[in-house]
């Protein structure tokens, strides 16, 4: 990669911050960590044994679910506005080239934490 699109890429996140991003104050006031346990509980995931890929992190699907809420996507499009938006990219901890959850990942996250009522309690949560 050229170092240039590098720097090009920083400036344009700090060109970002700069013009007031919501998704920076939304981070800086909600503490997504608290979601954690709840998360990990309500998805059940296993202790890794049987192989196979590891699933995304539950706090930045989590965060991924927040987004598609406010802006009314569906899940093919959240896939992807998630790879299409810097600022996205940014509020969710990954980076350009990090592998990206998938339309299917995105409904099967959102089914097993409705399937466990984990979805109503954390997004009651995060709205109070």
């Amino acid at each position: 990669m050229d170092p240039k699109s590098l720097f090009s890429l920083s400036d344009h996140l700090a060109a970002l911050s700069k013009e007031g991003d919501p998704l920076e104050v939304l981070q800086e006031t909600v503490d997504f960590e608290y979601f954690r346990a709840w998360l990990v509980e309500g998805l059940g995931y296993g202790d890794g044994s049987k192989g196979g890929r590891p699933p995304f992190d539950p706090v930045m699907m989590f965060k991924a679910l927040i987004l598609q809420a406010q802006h009314n996507l569906s899940d093919a499009r959240m896939e992807f506005m998630i790879r299409d938006r810097l600022s996205w990219l940014r509020f969710l901890g990954l980076s350009l080239g990090d592998r990206t959850p998938d339309e299917n990942t995105i409904r099967h996250f959102r089914n097993r934490l409705t399937e466990t009522g984990t979805l109503r309690r954390v997004m009651k949560a995060f709205d109070w």
